[in-house]
């Protein structure tokens, strides 16, 4: 089935905004998205990685993985220098191969994805800090709640696409 992004400037800034939630959240829902519907801009570059359905399947365990890992105590805060790094970077893949997928410039989305991810990086943070700190809620439970935000905007995403 044929790629039709409608609009992949706001896909970009919606799956950044999930990067800097769940930093493996934006790889694995564009990897799904591409693998079901293949581009034929992106054949013959580094991003056609992107299309494959193996791939698409690693990404999403390694989603899984990291909202495991995400409850425990000792995840490291987003905010530090290599969580904020590689949230930035899952952002701008994300963004790239949407962009490049729709015949438009993959460096444009990934700078759009990757500054959505850093953003949103901050925000989230903040958001589930604040939340914590003002209600008799756990961190692992408002985590969980990100979590189900994420998948369903994910899923979300993805029927769009």
């Amino acid at each position: 089935m044929a790629l039709k992004l409608t609009d992949p400037f706001w896909q970009t800034i919606g799956l950044g905004t999930l990067a800097g939630m769940r930093a493996m959240s934006a790889p694995a829902i564009t990897s799904h998205i591409l693998s079901h519907h293949h581009s034929n801009k992106l054949e013959g570059g580094p991003l056609n990685l992107m299309q494959s359905e193996k791939v698409a399947m690693v990404l999403k365990v390694l989603a899984v993985g990291e909202f495991l890992g995400d409850k425990l105590p000792s995840a490291p805060n987003r905010i530090n220098p290599i969580g904020l790094t590689g949230r930035f970077l899952s952002g701008a893949l994300a963004g790239a191969s949407i962009y490049k997928a729709s015949g438009n410039n993959a460096m444009t989305g990934a700078l759009i994805g990757g500054t959505t991810a850093a953003a949103s990086t901050f925000v989230s943070f903040f958001i589930r800090k604040n939340t914590v700190k003002r209600t008799t809620i756990l961190d692992p439970v408002i985590g969980m709640i990100e979590d189900a935000l994420v998948a369903a905007s994910g899923a979300t995403l993805v029927t769009a696409a």
